[in-house]
């Protein structure tokens, strides 16, 4: 009786491990996926939300002077620049398990453009918007970054006219 419940026991061990180690192989196979998709959905998520961002800066440029919009900016993983000085916006996304695109090309949707890279361990995506007016942020042409966060931006643009030979657009970011 003693040497059966050693064998039950040892069974019981031996097939907990068996066990154990097919769901380490599964994992190891499906982890790396499962990060590529999710990955995938984040980039995904920020050109959608960029795009409207340079859907409301449009409109505002395309109804004239005083003309103002409001949009919530959701940023879950990333890094948001205003570069006012070349009159441009960069949404930069590090740490991506793949590129989202062919590295080294860029690729343009719409008024954007995207650009992956490929680091050592990680890849990085860049998204471009370039306007031909005079973008500021806070009424100043210095540079702004926001960063992720778990509430949205609340982002204002105003049309604030014609000054020179171009649009003036104020950006602004009010908490």
């Amino acid at each position: 009786m003693l040497v059966k419940k050693g064998q039950v026991w040892l069974e019981t061990v031996l097939y907990t491990l068996i066990g154990l180690v097919l769901i380490g192989m599964v994992l190891a196979f499906v982890m790396p996926k499962i990060n590529e998709v999710r990955d995938r959905a984040l980039v995904e998520q920020a050109i959608s939300t960029f795009s409207l961002l340079d859907e409301k800066i449009n409109e505002v440029l395309q109804k004239g002077a005083g003309n103002t919009r409001k949009i919530d900016f959701i940023m879950k993983k990333g890094e948001l620049y205003f570069n006012m000085s070349n009159d441009e916006i960069v949404f930069v996304i590090k740490e991506l398990s793949k590129p989202y695109s062919e590295p080294g090309i860029e690729i343009e949707r719409g008024n954007m453009k995207i650009l992956s890279l490929q680091k050592a361990k990680t890849n990085e995506v860049y998204l471009k918007l370039k306007y031909d007016s005079n973008l500021t942020y806070s009424g100043s042409d210095n540079l702004k970054k926001l960063t992720s966060a778990s509430t949205p931006y609340k982002i204002f643009i105003e049309n604030k006219g014609v000054v020179g030979e171009r649009e003036w657009i104020n950006i602004e970011e009010v908490s």
